[in-house]
């Protein structure tokens, strides 16, 4: 289990976040904070912690001055800025102090869940260690930008990509179409469509099957699971 600690002022929001990672697999809350110090005090008691999910706006200090005062102390833990600040310069000073992510504020749980899945799928990555080879490389700074959704064409419908996400992410190998579609209740053509959708934008790989007569099955598997 990724370790998370969740830090916003308003203690709402906070029990909101948290229970967003709770739902995400592979995800579980160490703990709450809702001030600068509070979150720092944690970093020193929590047994593991491995992210923070990190508001900028809070009582005390600020997020950025929290990401400094951590890695004064030593704490290497990645962060995941999580705030209502837009302005560029926050966001430049956030990516200089080592955050790996940046969500904006207000946002729904697939966003948040696309953050996490893309962090997941950078520490599957990194936990290969040895040497990187350009490929290698350049999958682990994909990983940090995956965790974007991808503006959906015109005619396509957020609910429908959602139910076809969903059924890969539930998936315990590769889907064709028609595996997709009873799962969805989606006409097989349709959940063909969006396959080949989530596959162009990087969000489902694609590989065939080959049987013993007639064209290769196409199947797709969330492309984080690989």
């Amino acid at each position: 289990m990724i370790e998370v600690l969740v830090v916003d002022d308003d203690t709402r929001v906070a029990r909101v976040n948290a229970a967003y990672v709770q739902k995400v697999a592979g995800f579980h809350v160490a703990g709450e904070a809702h001030s600068a110090a509070e979150a720092l005090r944690q970093m020193e008691t929590l047994p593991r912690l491995d992210l923070v999910l990190l508001d900028h706006y809070l009582p005390d200090k600020t997020g950025l001055a929290v990401v400094q005062e951590m890695r004064r102390r030593g704490h290497q833990t990645d962060v995941i800025m999580v705030t209502a600040a837009r302005d560029v310069s926050t966001v430049q000073a956030a990516m200089r102090h080592g955050a790996l992510q940046y969500l904006v504020k207000p946002f729904a749980f697939a966003g948040l869940r696309a953050k996490l899945e893309a962090y997941a799928a950078l520490r599957r990555t990194l936990d290969g260690g040895g040497e990187a080879e350009q490929v290698e490389v350049d999958r682990i700074f994909g990983a940090l930008s995956a965790g974007s959704e991808p503006d959906l064409p015109k005619g396509h419908s957020p609910t429908t990509a959602e139910a076809v996400r969903r059924a890969l992410v539930n998936a315990e190998g590769p889907l064709s179409a028609q595996e997709i579609a009873d799962r969805t209740g989606l006409s097989r053509q349709t959940a063909q469509r969006y396959l080949k959708l989530l596959e162009r934008t990087g969000r489902a790989t694609l590989s065939l099957k080959y049987g013993d007569a007639g064209r290769p099955e196409h199947r797709y598997v969330w492309a984080t699971r690989t």
